[in-house]
C-alpha cells in the first residue's frame, strides 16, 4: 500500500504590508521600507493600555511619543535634534507588532524583545540615527516614558496615585500633565509634523558643520 506524500508546505508570511506599498520583513526589517507616514499611521491607532482608558478616543502612541519627546528636552535642555528624533522614535517598532502591554512582553520574553530591537535598529538607520541608543540617552527616554506612564495611569487608566509611584515612580515636583486622548487623525498630523520640526533641526544642525 503506498504512502501518500504530503507536499511541503509554504513557509509563513513575515511580512506586512503598509499604505505606502512597502512590504516589511519582520524577521529582517530593511531601513528601505521604512516610511514616516506608515508609522505615524500606526502608532496613531495603536491604543495605549491595550485601551482600557477613559475618553471617547483611545490614547494612542503616537500622542504618547510626542509627549515623551517634549518631557525628554524639559529634562535635559542640553540635547540635540538626533537626540529629539530618537525620543520621539522610541516606540516606532510598534506601528507594526502593537503596543504589547508590560505583562504580556515578560511571557513573551527575549523572542519579542529581539523582534522589537531589530524593528528600532532598522528604524534608527532610516532616519540617519545611532543604530543603537546610547545608555545614556536611553536613561533619559525611560525617565519620560514613565512620567508619561504615570500620568496615563492615574488620569486616564483607573489607576490610583499610590498604585503609579509604586510602577512608574513618583513624577518630579512641578511637572504635570493634563492628557486629552486625541481622535487618530489629529495625533498622527501632531507626530508628523514634530518629526518634521526635528528633521529640519538636523538638517540645519549638519549645514552649520
Amino acid at each position: 500500500m503506498k504512502r501518500s506524500v504530503k507536499p511541503p508546505s509554504a513557509p509563513p508570511r513575515v511580512w506586512q504590508r503598509m499604505l505606502s506599498g512597502r512590504r516589511l520583513d519582520l524577521a529582517h526589517p530593511s531601513p528601505m521600507d521604512i516610511e514616516i507616514e506608515d508609522i505615524a499611521h500606526g502608532l496613531a491607532r495603536v491604543a495605549r493600555w491595550n485601551g482600557q482608558t477613559r475618553g471617547e478616543h483611545a490614547f494612542s502612541v503616537a500622542e504618547h511619543s510626542v509627549l515623551v519627546e517634549t518631557l525628554v528636552r524639559r529634562l535635559e535642555p542640553g540635547l540635540g535634534p538626533q537626540d529629539w528624533m530618537t525620543a520621539l522614535l522610541h516606540d516606532s517598532p510598534e506601528y507594526v507588532i502593537g503596543d504589547m502591554i508590560s505583562p504580556f512582553k515578560a511571557i513573551l520574553g527575549e523572542s519579542y524583545k529581539g523582534v522589537e530591537a531589530r524593528l528600532q535598529e532598522a528604524v534608527h538607520i532610516r532616519f540617519g540615527l545611532k543604530a543603537v541608543t546610547t545608555a545614556g540617552l536611553k536613561k533619559v527616554i525611560k525617565q519620560a516614558d514613565n512620567i508619561c506612564a504615570w500620568f496615563e495611569a492615574v488620569q486616564l487608566a483607573g489607576f490610583s496615585e499610590a498604585e503609579a509611584d509604586g510602577f512608574f515612580g513618583k513624577p518630579p515636583g512641578g511637572l504635570t500633565l493634563k492628557l486629552a486622548p486625541l481622535p487618530p487623525t489629529e495625533a498622527q498630523a501632531a507626530f508628523l509634523a514634530r518629526f518634521g520640526d526635528i528633521q529640519a533641526a538636523m538638517v540645519r544642525q549638519e549645514t552649520m558643520r
